[in-house]
């Protein structure tokens, strides 16, 4: 449920790797699967069989307008980020999007709704997507690289990446930064990675310890802990708190980036098999600040 970045040069498998995300998310509910039908069919998309029972993977192509990703139209119809609801909004190239279109996704990402109003018609849709964005660290793509070089002056990497907002950023809860696959890495003796179905499987069984946690509440996953329930829901070991304060003084983290690095830590610790958030789990968190 946490809101992802990864920067990393052409290659590296960024795609892949957002693409390879539903696969390992839990199956939803009727609930969910009955909401997210509505949308899609209010949107004029509904699958052919009726019920839709796959969590949605919405990819726009950075031309999207404003109106193709919130929502709009004559009658106030959904957009990309609706048709998400409980699902994956993926985000390619994040840079090449228009800012105004990128600024849009703000206020969906902290309030989980989106309401559109026109002059003949005004409707609220439910926007709660994970949103996992990829970019290239510069223009050329290589900056960073330890397999090529980089082409780009200072001046032409710092301009690329003033194309996000640092509000938009402090939203994203993990930035991950990326290699290229080395040759070595392709043809080497390296042990099979895991496979989706086996990761699956910590995952549903840290969202069954979070369905526990969370019963009779509006909140079903970690990354919707409100504010207001976090000191209770994110129990921290004295080291995990002292640690916290020092992440807090020496990386300078808002009060919006202390709630997702608390949000982040309590899904380590449920992967972990934690009851309880330690030190260990807040220095993970907050090294996917990014920089």
């Amino acid at each position: 449920g946490h809101n992802v970045l990864m920067i990393g040069p052409p290659g590296s498998g960024k795609t892949l790797m957002a693409r390879c995300v539903p696969s390992i998310l839990p199956d939803m509910t009727f609930d969910e699967a009955l909401v997210t039908t509505r949308i899609h069919s209010v949107a004029g998309c509904a699958p052919e069989s009726g019920l839709l029972t796959e969590r949605p993977f919405r990819s726009p192509h950075h031309t999207a307008s404003h109106v193709s990703l919130v929502g709009g139209g004559l009658h106030a119809t959904p957009g990309e980020i609706s048709k998400a609801h409980n699902g994956v909004l993926f985000l390619d190239e994040l840079p090449e999007y228009r800012r105004d279109v990128l600024e849009a996704l703000r206020q969906p990402m902290e309030d989980g709704f989106v309401t559109i109003t026109r002059v003949s018609a005004q409707s609220t849709y439910p926007s709660e997507f994970m949103l996992i964005c990829s970019m290239n660290p510069c223009p050329c793509g290589n900056f960073g690289s330890k397999t090529r070089e980089c082409r780009c002056t200072p001046n032409d990497i710092r301009k690329y990446l003033n194309r996000i907002s640092g509000p938009l950023l402090d939203r994203i809860d993990m930035v991950v930064e990326m290699d290229a696959v080395s040759p070595e890495e392709v043809f080497g003796d390296a042990p099979p990675a895991e496979s989706s179905a086996e990761v699956r499987l910590r995952v549903e069984a840290a969202r069954e310890r979070q369905n526990r946690r969370y019963e009779g509440r509006a909140t079903y996953c970690n990354a919707r802990i409100p504010a207001k329930n976090l000191e209770a829901d994110c129990k921290l070991t004295s080291e995990a708190k002292d640690l916290l304060q020092l992440c807090m003084k020496n990386l300078s983290l808002s009060m919006r980036a202390y709630t997702r690095v608390m949000r982040v830590a309590r899904t380590i610790a449920d992967l972990a098999g934690s009851e309880c958030v330690e030190g260990a789990h807040i220095a993970e968190a907050a090294s996917y600040r990014g920089t």
